[in-house]
């Protein structure tokens, strides 16, 4: 599990690869069903892309407390 929250993106770039490739190699898979597909890959990425943003804020809000540390132990 915690690779999973670690790297969201690159397991979504992964499967979204083998869908593509799988229906461009079966091409008798039904239309409906590849559509089904590409809807719950854009549910997905949407996932994907505010769990990217959380990392990104919390890694933001991380280094902003290390800058400011210490800043009252200085004189004036």
């Amino acid at each position: 599990m915690p690779f999973i929250h670690t790297h969201p993106a690159r397991i979504y770039a992964v499967a979204v690869a083998a869908l593509a490739l799988v229906a461009h190699y079966v091409p008798e898979l039904p239309s409906p069903l590849v559509l089904g597909l590409v809807a719950a890959v854009l549910g997905t990425g949407e996932a994907v892309q505010r769990a990217e943003d959380n990392k990104t804020a919390a890694a933001g809000e991380s280094d902003q407390a290390d800058e400011h540390q210490g800043e009252g132990d200085q004189a004036a």
